[in-house]
């Protein structure tokens, strides 16, 4: 069986199969018929964690007893698919959501699948969209204790994935969680999850990151006892010295701090593993199981002649945790910096408020390449940073022990190597001098292994990073953990939260005496909340709405936020653009029945088509639907509904409303029959055909009864 289909459907297709032909003896039959309604239950999320116990139980008792060896054939199949697969019934069970799609009630949004935090996403926007913010926050915490951090500075994986990019733009995501936190905020409604009961258990975490904070937070509400140790004077490791503070505010991180720490986590700052403490001596105080979450804070070298003569030459991530740390003088007049990531650029943004007067960012290929976000890309360019593409580094230049100049060359595609990839090279006779007096390097940082050294039996990759399982994120060292860039290598924010939520569970299972997981972690869907109701020229004429931004010159000269976030009537808006794809599952069942079997060719959803999305019109449907309801037969989820209300059919799709049309009625009981757009549709189509009883409308119920009467008087009389 292909990998990618679902378990639990392939369990209610063996039983529905089993029934068709294999089983006849009447007993097996029964019992058949109550485990195919168990296991439809767990595939349509009608489910609970007696439904599992129940089919357990049912299956034990038929292998036990049944001598129908049909029967047997089929419960002894499915028991193995209990055993080898339980944690798949149990994520339909518990989490709602089937990952493979299969099972199409719990299919889930591309966008929650995307989010390395499994955040349900579809659900807290559609409760921004219903102003239930307290709510939406609530809901996300439930996956990642930094809303308000993420909101600012997420690489908005879910954004790539969002459907609605397919009609016009992605919804906005990551700003609409940065408008639910800032006003949980404001309006003081930031509670905290319930703890679980103290379990008299101790976890260290070795780094205060997003990876290892969100451990914390995790482990403490299940009612462990978390220390968090930290080389740095303060907590938050990248997000506070990392990232610059006119992208993520101080304030921030510190409040979403303090709520981790107001579950009773502990802080340990200016201790340094392997210097201030050890492994050994933390066992002696208590501590059962341990978390790496050091991050990756040694910058590489640029390799070229040069980089090494001159203290001018600095690493870009050293640089922001200084101005981080209150060093604010400017690096130079005239800076190069080299690489084209998010953290190049924030160094170059640095620079200019430091008051640099030209600062380069050079980066090696084209503008398509780079991997730093867009939007800090264009910010950077308004600020007046010199975007370089297509330029490599050669040489430092310099004398009397300062650095004088850059030598460059350009670049361009060479030809594909084996697996067909173009790379940069270098263009022969390109080679030009850039005057600078500093140059700052930030191609990729590795982890700092000397605070590790005591743990001889750590596996360690290729790529210096810790190597780990990396479904529970154990290392080889026995009730030894890690995640965060520490794991993965320089990574995100959002990364580093997934991992450290992983970690927690494990880490939970590992001092419960639990088994690890052996499959990944699947998302959960927290809500099935309503959806927005809105009309269809509304759906089409809302756009993504764009970021208010500082004004340049003061994001020139200060250190205040840029992004100033969302209105709450923009973040309303934008929340009706949500398409609510963890409802409609994009099958295209609806379109198909309209054009081939009805011929009407009505729903323009060519967002629908994944792999060639064509045209999407809501509109249409309004202009050529007579009302059939032939769509919402189709629909497997349910989704797209017909509702008669005042005289009128209201066809709506996953809230959209489509569609509004006259209703006729049986001119003799009154009954509703259908659109008067169909009854034209059917009178066009029976013309000529059936001849008319007399001119009135009726319905079903009462044509037959006008016929039988006609028919009645026909009849002569027997003489």
């Amino acid at each position: 069986m292909p990998q990618n289909i679902c378990r639990v459907k392939s369990a209610v297709e063996d039983l529905k199969a089993a029934l068709a032909g294999r089983i006849n003896e009447p007993t097996c039959r029964y019992m058949t018929e109550k485990a195919l309604k168990l296991v439809q239950d767990i595939s349509q999320g009608r489910a609970d964690e007696n439904h599992l116990d129940q089919l357990v139980s049912l299956v034990g008792q038929i292998i036990s007893q049944s001598v129908d060896q049909e029967c047997l054939q089929t419960f002894r199949s499915l028991f193995s698919t209990l055993l080898q697969q339980r944690e798949v019934f149990l994520s339909h069970i518990q989490n709602r959501i089937c990952p493979s799609g299969d099972c199409s009630v719990l299919a889930p949004g591309p966008c929650q699948m995307a989010c390395p935090a499994g955040i349900d996403v579809p659900s807290y926007v559609s409760l921004v969209g219903h102003g239930r913010y307290a709510e939406a926050l609530e809901l996300i915490r439930k996956d990642n204790p930094f809303p308000w951090v993420c909101g600012l500075v997420c690489t908005s994986p879910c954004e790539r994935a969002c459907v609605r990019g397919r009609i016009d733009a992605p919804v906005s995501i990551k700003a609409l969680k940065g408008f639910v936190a800032a006003q949980a905020l404001s309006a003081g409604v930031f509670p905290l999850p319930p703890k679980e009961m103290d379990k008299q258990k101790k976890v260290c975490i070795i780094g205060s990151g997003p990876a290892g904070l969100t451990a914390a937070y995790y482990l403490a509400l299940k009612g462990y006892g978390v220390t968090i140790i930290e080389a740095l004077p303060m907590a938050g490791g990248m997000m506070m010295v990392g990232i610059p503070h006119f992208r993520l505010p101080k304030k921030v991180i510190d409040q979403e701090i303090a709520m981790i720490a107001s579950l009773g986590v502990e802080f340990r700052l200016n201790t340094r593993l392997g210097t201030n403490v050890t492994i050994d001596k933390l066992k002696e105080e208590g501590f059962q199981a341990f978390f790496i979450a050091i991050g990756a804070h040694v910058g590489l070298d640029l390799g070229i002649p040069g980089e090494k003569n001159f203290p001018q030459c600095i690493d870009a991530i050293e640089f922001l945790r200084h101005v981080a740390l209150g060093d604010t003088r400017s690096p130079g007049k005239r800076v190069a910096v080299i690489g084209g990531g998010d953290a190049e650029l924030d160094a170059a943004r640095t620079c200019l408020r430091l008051g640099c007067a030209e600062v380069s960012v050079i980066y090696r290929q084209s503008r398509n390449e780079m991997p730093a976000q867009e939007e800090e890309i264009i910010q950077a360019n308004e600020e007046g940073v010199h975007l370089r593409y297509s330029t490599m580094p050669v040489t430092v230049n310099g004398r009397d022990g300062r650095v004088t100049s850059l030598t460059c060359m350009k670049t361009e595609l060479g030809p594909p190597d084996a697996d067909g990839q173009r790379h940069s090279v270098p263009v022969e006779g390109s080679e030009f001098a850039l005057g600078v007096d500093t140059v700052l390097s930030a191609i990729g940082q590795r982890p700092d292994r000397s605070s590790l050294m005591e743990l001889t039996g750590l596996g360690w990759s290729p790529q210096d990073t810790i190597s780990v399982n990396s479904v529970s994120m154990m290392t080889s060292v026995e009730g030894i953990f890690a995640a965060g860039d520490v794991v993965t290598g320089p990574a995100t924010v959002v990364q580093a939260i997934g991992g450290g939520k992983i970690a927690a569970d494990s880490i939970h299972r590992y001092l419960s005496g639990r088994p690890q997981r052996q499959s990944p972690a699947i998302p959960a869907r927290r809500a099935r909340v309503e959806c927005l109701t809105v009309s269809a020229e509304e759906k089409m004429k809302l756009k993504r709405p764009l970021m208010p931004l500082l004004g340049e010159r003061k994001r020139r000269t200060s250190f205040e936020q840029v992004e100033l976030g969302y209105s709450e009537t923009t973040s309303s808006q934008e929340a009706k653009r949500c398409l609510r794809c963890d409802l409609c599952r994009r099958c295209g069942n609806c379109v198909a029945v309209c054009r081939k079997k009805m011929g009407l060719n009505c729903l323009h959803f060519g967002y629908m088509n994944a792999l060639q999305p064509g045209p999407t019109n809501f509109l249409r449907v309004a202009e050529k639907c007579i009302g059939c309801g032939s769509c919402t037969v189709a629909c497997p989820n349910g989704v797209i509904k017909m509702e008669d209300r005042d005289g009128e059919r209201v066809m709506s799709l996953c809230g959209t409303e489509l569609n509004r049309l006259e209703m006729v009625y049986c001119e003799d009981c009154g009954a509703a029959i259908c659109t008067a757009k169909r009854q034209e549709f059917i009178n066009k189509k029976l013309k000529n055909t059936v001849p008319p009883l007399d001119r009135r409308l009726r319905c079903a119920d009462c044509a037959r009864q006008a016929m039988a009467q006609v028919q009645s008087r026909l009849i002569l009389p027997v003489r």
